[in-house]
């Protein structure tokens, strides 16, 4: 029998799904869940109706770090919009960490151009060229809102690299 089968019969075995079959050529994958914690303004674990728990990286968009101006108003900013409710996630990959990138929704809105539209958090051109999000960003910075009142606000992969300079 070849390995690659050997692992899939393990992984149907123990329950898991291989990663394969979570994104399909069809397209993302969708399903609905509760959000159950809050890891900080552009992630949060949900659980699904299989009582399974995931983690997920919002898509498009970055956040102050915890411990970097606007962290805790943005990660509190995130939970007061969807802390133990049902939300629509709309997943299209796994980051390097595991985390599951992904748009979200609230009754048909989308999270992420909420946190970028009350200046919670950034565009995040590198990995999103969603012209809704940059304009978003856009009115949210000639407004001052949230994190642009700052004088020189931060971008949090400046943070990233000058905290973290070996990742």
């Amino acid at each position: 029998m070849h390995p690659l089968s050997c692992c899939l019969i393990i992984a149907l075995i123990l329950g898991l799904t291989p990663v394969s079959s979570a994104f399909s050529p069809a397209g993302p994958r969708e399903f609905s869940a509760k959000v159950i914690r809050i890891v900080d303004g552009d992630t949060f674990e949900v659980l699904d109706s299989d009582n399974r728990v995931s983690k997920i990286r919002m898509n498009g968009i970055d956040a102050p770090e915890k411990k970097q101006a606007y962290g805790t108003r943005s990660r509190e900013a995130i939970s007061a919009l969807c802390f133990g409710k049902q939300i629509r996630v709309r997943v299209y990959s796994k980051d390097r960490n595991g985390r599951l990138i992904a748009d979200t929704y609230l009754d048909n809105r989308s999270l992420s151009l909420i946190m970028v539209s009350e200046g919670m958090a950034w565009h995040f051109k590198k990995y999103s060229s969603d012209t809704e999000l940059a304009q978003a960003e856009l009115r949210a910075r000639a407004a001052r809102r949230g994190l642009w009142a700052d004088p020189a606000p931060q971008a949090p992969w400046d943070y990233r690299r000058m905290r973290y300079p070996n990742r």
